[in-house]
């Protein structure tokens, strides 16, 4: 018996786990500041939840762990 796992490999699953993990990010993004006492305004919570790129939103992560307030998510520091 041969199962059918074209659908694991389709454009849709491929989709579908990719919003997946961008959903899971901005969870872990709101979390980190969160945990860091860090207030988050509407605005910022809207624009980390929206957003859909793994990069984007890969940098706001790191950036959540050194942010002093919400905004800071989204300046790019100088290196």
């Amino acid at each position: 018996m041969s199962v059918d796992l074209s659908f694991f490999r389709s454009e849709t699953s491929q989709r579908l786990r990719s919003e997946g993990r961008a959903e899971g990010r901005a969870e872990d993004i709101l979390r980190i500041l969160s945990k860091r006492g860090i207030a988050v305004s509407e605005q910022v919570r809207e624009r980390v939840v929206s957003c859909s790129d793994l990069d984007v939103l890969g940098e706001w992560l790191d950036r959540s762990l050194t942010a002093e307030v919400g905004e800071d998510l989204f300046v790019a520091t100088k290196a």
